[in-house]
């Protein structure tokens, strides 16, 4: 791999998008800002307070990812992957604040509407800002895919949403300035921010699903299941080789999977660990990123377990 290979990787990987993310979030936030305080339109204010939560967002985002690329170690057996959840929920809790501070700031302009001046370079630097957003979010979705990071797509999500909020923004504050309706101005910062409260909330539902143990992706338990299929055996009517009790969770970057393998009794220790061992390196094959846990069951035991129901 080459300098410049290398330096791109470098910059593709979760930290390095989101401090990327960090110094667009300045960026923008200066050319918002600029536009707000030229025209003095609450449209555009209400754009600018959205960077602010993006550049908090990132910056928080930045610190869960590198707290979850952390190894195992006494205190955490399993890793750190889910500190990533914790970076999409303050991201979805920090848009719902910035919302409902949009909607304050916007219906005292109901009551005393002001004139919107310098509407096309404010427009202009809206324009610049959400092209940024818009460029970013998408190399951000195709990493966040690759890495399968929580924290990436989150963000993501959030650059997006700010991409169609600019765009409302920008057709708004055009109506005004063509047609002189100053109402115009806060009724597109309330609509602003009735867009970003349901992005908001929708990010905080998914960081408590997976702060919950969520179950794989129905794709991801297709590829575990076809896996086992191929290890599963017969002997006339009987299942010499057979699994169940498959139950699955993910933990942001991290797959689990926990089953029984059922095998003949008669079988070698040493036989049917190595078997084991042929499934679980089948399984990561199929699913890059995932821990197997299984437990040797002769061929006529069954196991059962019953969470105690207080």
């Amino acid at each position: 791999m080459n300098t410049r290979t290398h330096s791109a990787s470098k910059w593709l990987t979760p930290q390095g998008l989101l401090g990327v993310s960090v110094v667009v979030a300045i960026v923008t936030i200066a050319l918002k800002t600029l536009a707000w305080w030229l025209t003095d339109s609450v449209g555009l204010l209400s754009d600018a307070m959205e960077s602010v939560v993006n550049l908090a967002s990132a910056v928080f985002g930045l610190m869960m990812v590198t707290v979850a690329s952390r190894p195992a170690d006494e205190e955490h057996p399993y890793g750190h992957h889910k500190a990533e959840y914790f970076s999409s929920g303050f991201e979805g809790i920090l848009i719902v604040v910035a919302s409902l501070g949009i909607v304050w700031a916007a219906s005292h302009r109901f009551f005393d509407p002001q004139p919107i001046e310098q509407v096309g370079m404010g427009l202009t630097l809206s324009i610049i800002s959400s092209a940024l957003n818009g460029v970013l979010a998408w190399v951000m979705f195709r990493a966040a895919k690759a890495h399968r990071s929580v924290a990436l797509q989150a963000d993501a999500k959030h650059l997006v949403t700010d991409v169609w909020t600019s765009a409302g923004v920008v057709v708004g504050i055009g109506l005004v300035g063509v047609t002189g309706w100053t109402w115009l101005d806060p009724l597109v910062a309330i609509g602003v921010a009735l867009n970003i409260l349901k992005e908001g909330v929708h990010l905080v539902w998914d960081a408590s699903q997976g702060l919950m143990d969520e179950a794989v992706e129905p794709e991801v338990l297709a590829q575990i299941k076809d896996t086992l299929q191929g290890f599963e055996h017969k002997r006339g009517e009987h299942n010499i080789i057979r699994f169940d009790h498959v139950t699955t969770r993910k933990a942001g970057q991290r797959r689990f999977v926990d089953m029984h393998m059922h095998m003949p009794a008669e079988w070698s220790l040493g036989r049917a660990a190595a078997l084991r061992t042929t499934v679980e390196q089948a399984l990561m094959d199929a699913v890059p990123g995932l821990r197997a846990t299984i437990q040797l069951l002769p061929s006529d035991v069954e196991a059962h377990s019953v969470d105690a129901q207080h």
